[in-house]
């Protein structure tokens, strides 16, 4: 009990922060562009920040980090290929299946992730954790966005899928990170402290900002939740406790065990409920998933912590 206790006290401050957008979401001040704007700041500008600061942390004989790709990549295309034995047993519709394509591996690993980790194991689990990010969101914008295409009406293109990977200020930073350390460059003292300024910043900016959009969502009928609590509980109870055994199995390193499965427990992210909207799929279904899953991580994360102290 009193690991669970201090779980809950881990977690508690990042949801406070969650619950005060929520709370602000309800005024008048507030409307829906100003969740656009906060994620905009984390992306382009918080979260890269962050991801730079926490990999010139790093030495050059450090892990490698090889067995967390590999075994992080092969989490997230098992749960994609999922998808297609799930919509034959159910005999979902085609736009279910694309929907299950971004919504069964990808959790928020990075805008809820990132700060769950710091706060759990302290600033030296953030190179994991920024490299976890970024797997993910690697496999989100490349086979994720392609078996959608490919199961849909559009057109898949390479050159489309390659800029929009180069682009990504998320992976651009890891590199930009990855490059610092490697060849030893020295940033100076100034420009060091303005990029620790702007990821201590970043925290607190993407949890009010998905308050904000948790406020915004209707309830609905009792009904229209049930599918959502079931994928909630595949996707965060589950799927984690699959990859679990595999990474036991495995024997990779206790920390980056931890990092890895608390992480694949995360409540579904805001970017793949922008790709259900920006395909046509079933946005609302992944809205109320981020909604429900959310809501539960509450305790489903704590209790994941408590699971793997154990």
């Amino acid at each position: 009990m009193g690991t669970l206790i201090v779980a809950l006290k881990t977690v508690a401050p990042l949801f406070l922060v969650i619950a005060m957008g929520t709370v602000f979401s309800r005024s008048k001040v507030c409307t829906p562009a100003w969740i656009e704007v906060l994620n905009k700041y984390a992306l382009y500008i918080g979260f890269p920040a962050l991801v730079i600061a926490s990999l010139m942390t790093l030495e050059t004989g450090e892990n490698s980090f090889i067995q967390l790709i590999i075994h992080t990549s092969v989490y997230n295309i098992c749960c994609m290929l999922l998808a297609f034995p799930v919509a034959k047993l159910l005999k979902l519709k085609q736009s279910m299946l694309r929907t299950l394509f971004l919504i069964l591996p990808f959790g928020n690993i990075a805008y809820l992730g990132i700060p769950v980790l710091q706060n759990a194991f302290g600033d030296a689990i953030l190179p994991v954790a920024a490299i976890i990010s970024a797997i993910y969101l690697f496999w989100l914008l490349t086979l994720g966005i392609i078996l959608v295409e490919a199961y849909g009406e559009e057109q898949t293109s390479i050159k489309k899928l390659t800029l929009s990977l180069a682009k990504n200020p998320l992976l651009l930073s890891v590199f930009i990170g990855i490059a610092i350390v490697i060849f030893g460059i020295r940033l100076p003292q100034v420009v060091e402290q303005t990029i620790t300024i702007f990821s201590n910043s970043v925290t607190a900016v993407v949890l009010f900002a998905l308050g904000i959009f948790l406020g915004k969502q209707e309830i609905g009928k009792l009904r229209d939740w049930y599918t959502v609590a079931l994928l909630v509980c595949t996707t965060m109870i589950f799927f984690p406790f699959l990859f679990y055994i595999y990474l036991k199995a495995v024997g990779m390193d206790g920390e980056l065990t931890k990092a890895s499965i608390i992480d694949a427990a995360m409540p579904l992210g805001l970017t793949p409920y922008v790709l259900t909207v920006q395909y046509k799929l079933e946005s609302k279904l992944a809205a109320r998933i981020v909604v429900l899953g959310t809501i539960l991580s509450v305790f489903i994360i704590p209790l994941w912590m408590v699971w793997m102290n154990n």
